[in-house]
């Protein structure tokens, strides 16, 4: 066969295979499923919104309105700190802090149902308590810190560094008017007294752990009212509910002494001299272990309805609770122990009923 012929026969014979792939339907795969087999479901997953933050209607942003604070002179630099802070956090509302004295602020609270929060250097009084509930509050007590009493005088003062609990009531009851009769080293001068009015908290805490003690009743305890008598009967005394004005007074005198909240002293140490009692200095060391026989519990109070109004109210002492121990060696008070401090985080959760 001629190479033209071979030639020609490849070209027909391609065209062919060509024409018969182009006119010829693919097959089409089948699947065939075995009815038998196990299936395998496809899980499509639901799409899922973040958690909120529960707490986050509590943030200092996010609350509005007014908060009144009132009472206690010693727990006042405390929640003024707090009061700045969560103002820095973000609260636009306006915070009001009074230092009025722990049984002032009650009664601002409890008689009046003028305040949000009563701070206090003190636990509250049945009969206070009976006056909350007259105008349908019932007082919550928030534990915040520890407060140190001390008993101060002037730097200047070179001869006293301890006193006992006696000696300091006889010296605050006018039974001692001369540092001499206090003990015979000490210099005949006569003795200038400074101490918080009636209305503080710090007063009735001295009198009932110094003063009330020399004062038996029939049954043999600490006679309170013979105490407050004999302190508020002392002559040439001075008293006041402002902090500020008995350091002042007793930077004044060599011959001075006073008491107060312990931030106070830590405020003004290179004027002041805080006297050992019972032979023990106030410190976080004497405080922790129960050594220091004036240390003192530290208290905000507030109702659950208030709380449930005003939730700005709620946000606040959230705040307080949940960062006092960060600010309270700072502002001069100790931590409150810790199972305390967590008492009051439940209390507060219980009433906000988170």
């Amino acid at each position: 066969m001629s190479k033209t012929v071979r030639s020609f026969l490849f070209v027909v014979v391609a065209m062919s295979l060509l024409l018969a792939a182009c006119g010829t339907p693919a097959a089409e795969t089948q699947v065939v499923v075995d009815p038998t087999a196990t299936q395998i479901p496809v899980v499509v997953e639901p799409t899922v919104a973040p958690t909120e933050d529960p707490m986050a209607m509590f943030a200092p942003d996010a609350v509005t309105g007014d908060i009144i604070t009132a009472g206690s002179s010693t727990v006042f630099p405390l929640s003024e700190r707090m009061a700045e802070l969560f103002q820095q956090e973000g609260y636009t509302g306006n915070i009001t802090v009074d230092s009025i004295g722990t049984g002032a602020g009650f009664e601002r609270f409890c008689t009046a149902g003028e305040s949000d929060i009563s701070n206090a250097s003190r636990a509250i009084k049945d009969s206070e308590k009976e006056a909350c509930a007259a105008i349908g509050r019932t007082p919550i007590e928030f534990r915040v810190g520890t407060d140190a009493l001390a008993v101060v005088v002037s730097a200047e003062n070179d001869f006293v560094t301890a006193l006992t609990k006696e000696q300091l009531g006889k010296i605050f009851t006018g039974q001692f008017t001369t540092w001499d009769q206090v003990d015979a080293a000490f210099p005949a001068e006569a003795i200038v007294i400074y101490g918080p009015g009636a209305d503080s908290g710090t007063f009735d805490y001295f009198n009932e752990a110094v003063v009330a003690p020399l004062y038996l009743n029939a049954d043999g305890k600490a006679d309170i009212a013979a105490g407050e008598e004999a302190i508020l009967g002392l002559e040439g005394a001075q008293f006041s509910e402002d902090d500020n004005v008995l350091v002042q007074g007793v930077e004044g005198s060599k011959y001075a002494i006073g008491y107060f909240g312990f931030a106070y002293y830590t405020e003004n140490s290179g004027a002041l001299k805080a006297v050992a009692v019972e032979g023990v200095e106030p410190n976080q060391a004497s405080v922790d272990d129960g050594t220091y026989p004036l240390a003192r519990p530290l208290f905000i109070y507030s109702d659950a309805a208030i709380l449930a109004e005003k939730p700005q109210v709620a946000a606040f002492i959230y705040f307080y609770l949940s960062n006092v121990n960060d600010n309270i060696v700072d502002v001069g008070y100790f931590p409150a122990p810790a199972a305390d401090l967590q008492t009051a985080m439940d209390a507060w959760t219980t009433v906000t009923g988170q």
